[in-house]
């Protein structure tokens, strides 16, 4: 069996070579000719997966180590027989981690602030219940969350007048509620002065257009993109504009990585009919634990992860570059490809001993799921 994998999945070969020869691939140079006599086909969210990647291979099973789908032609999958796995959920708690992150940075008030969460799956959803456990006022807007999942919802315009807004959506272009440019100008306009604008979703569920025109007018508001529209041709002209910026990585911890690719490994296992016994959870559980001195909420927060130096990495590796380069794209992937092992906080133990924690921080941090030692 051929096996071609997007190399930026950790331990994709530690679990699938037993099953056949695994070649590893940067996820935009996956094309027709090199999947031809694959297979299984293994990605991330850059490679684009339809009928014109797979018309003619023998490709059968395809599996996505991502939360969005929005990169797979779902229906082309299912009329072609292929089956298909990804990986919900597998980076939520590293994308709460990168939100925390940007309100510290850039809102160091947020535990008193109001906040919006657009879009509550798996990371909408793990935010709520991360903000919610330590007292911060959230507003919910999701059309699609069901009566009986015991979450509080409010309207979209309730949602935009948040102090700060968070955007967990997949991005959508049809039915009922499509997020295709949910934050148009028009939406743009209704959010309050002062606020803060987080889009860790999918880049085109805002208008990046109707954003910088905003951006430009001298609008009182603070901006943190991690997605962009489009990918990886950024605006370099909205990057000017922007608070903090970082190249779609809020998702990037090894955790998440790790349980990207161990869930497409399990859903494999099964379309197999081979034994959970066969899974070798030492490969998954093999983790570094760091130590981190602290004092405050804040210190913790930045010292698990800064988001300030990925905006910085950004904005000096694209200095200088022609708009509408080539060497955009490039840059933007090669700092995607060569980004610096992140841990999240489970796998993290903070020492609060040589610099005293107050009651209240130290509740807030156990209650967020940081270790204290």
């Amino acid at each position: 069996m051929k096996i071609i994998a997007d190399q930026s999945m950790p331990l994709v070969t530690e679990l699938f070579e037993p099953y056949g020869d695994v070649a590893l691939l940067p996820g935009r140079e996956i094309s027709a000719l090199e999947i031809a006599d694959a297979d299984i086909l293994l990605v991330r969210s850059v490679t684009k997966v339809d009928a014109d990647l797979l018309k003619g291979s023998k490709i059968k099973f395809v599996g996505s180590a991502t939360i969005g789908t929005d990169h797979i032609d779902l229906d082309y999958l299912k009329a072609a027989g292929v089956h298909f796995a990804h990986a919900p959920g597998c980076n939520a708690q590293s994308v709460v981690q990168y939100d925390l992150s940007v309100m510290t940075r850039l809102m160091p008030d947020w535990q008193n602030k109001t906040v919006g969460i657009v879009g509550c799956g798996n990371v909408g959803g793990s935010l709520l219940k991360a903000l919610l456990s330590i007292g911060v006022d959230c507003r919910v807007y999701d059309p699609f969350l069901s009566p009986d999942s015991g979450i509080v919802t409010t309207n979209f315009e309730s949602a935009l007048d948040s102090d700060i807004l968070c955007l967990h959506t997949p991005l959508t272009l049809s039915g009922p509620q499509p997020t295709y440019h949910l934050l148009d100008a028009k939406a743009l306009s209704k959010i309050k002065s002062g606020s803060l604008l987080i889009n860790a979703g999918r880049g085109a569920v805002v208008d990046n257009q109707a954003l910088l025109a905003r951006l430009k007018g001298g609008a009182d508001l603070l901006v943190a993109l991690d997605v962009w529209e489009p990918e990886p041709l950024i605006d370099l002209e909205l990057l000017e504009y922007v608070s903090m910026a970082s190249p779609h990585i809020a998702g990037y911890s090894l955790e998440g990585k790790v349980n990207g690719t161990s869930m497409v490994f399990r859903e494999f296992m099964n379309w197999q009919d081979a034994s959970w016994e066969e899974l070798n959870s030492a490969k998954l559980d093999d983790m570094e634990v760091c130590a981190v001195v602290i004092s405050s909420v804040a210190d913790a927060i930045l010292a698990s992860f800064d988001v300030g130096e990925d905006d910085g990495r950004m904005r000096l590796i694209l200095e200088g570059v022609e708009p509408n380069s080539k060497l955009v794209g490039e840059y933007f992937d090669r700092l995607r490809r060569e980004y610096p092992v992140r841990r999240e906080w489970k796998a993290m133990t903070f020492n609060s001993e040589r610099l005293k924690l107050s009651h209240h921080d130290r509740s807030t941090l156990t209650a967020l799921g940081f270790n204290l030692a």
